[in-house]
This record gives structure tokens, sequence and C-alpha cells, in this order.
């Protein structure tokens, strides 16, 4: 069965996509948590960054450099938080690798 992740990626459910290059896609959150919450999805199938494997490294890069870009894009030059979730305990709700993205306020530290 595929996740709503992989879904989008193969257009069989409508998201609005902001980015979108060979490895991944960025669509906006649909609880967003701050002024600017993006998903960066690897299109990719990797369930959680828990079981990535060394073959994924270009792919976990990417992601981090994507996040910068739309960073860029977004005006968050006062700064942004970048966060995986991982497991049920670290608050995964998909299990399909994404990075949040979030920006445009302050961010509390600690989060959670």
């Amino acid at each position: 069965m595929s996740t709503i992740f992989e879904k989008i990626i193969n257009r069989e459910i409508p998201s609005d996509i902001l980015f979108e290059d060979e490895t991944c896609i960025a669509i906006p959150d649909i609880a967003p948590q701050a002024p600017v919450h993006i998903l960066i999805i690897p299109k990719k199938l990797i369930p959680r960054i828990a079981l990535a494997e060394a073959d994924d490294q270009f792919i976990l890069g990417q992601l981090l450099l994507n996040a910068q870009k739309i960073a860029k894009a977004e005006n968050l030059e006062n700064g942004f938080r970048i966060v995986i979730n991982n497991g049920i305990d670290g608050g995964e709700s998909v299990p399909h690798l994404h990075v949040h993205l979030l920006g445009g306020r302050k961010l509390d530290w600690p989060p959670g």
C-alpha cells in the first residue's frame, strides 16, 4: 500500500507542489506549525531516517540542499528550522522520510 506522499508524488492525489527536482518534491504542510511550513519529500521511499542506507547518501544531502534553496525562495533570511521525525515517539505520522522546513517567525527552544 502506498503512502500518502507516494500518491502525491505519483499525482494520484493533488497537492500544491512548491518545488520539484529529480530527487524530491516540496509541498505545504496541511497542519502548519509556523507561517512557513513546507515538507520536502524524497521521491524514493525511505520509510524513516533510521532505515536510510549508505546508498541514500545523495538523496539525504539533496533534501538538505533543497531545504536551503526553498528557505531562500521563501525569504527566510532571519532563520529557519529543519526537522526530521523518526518513529512514533519522534512524532512520525507518515512512514516516508520527509524534512519539515519551518520559518517565518521566531522559533522557540526546546521544541516539543
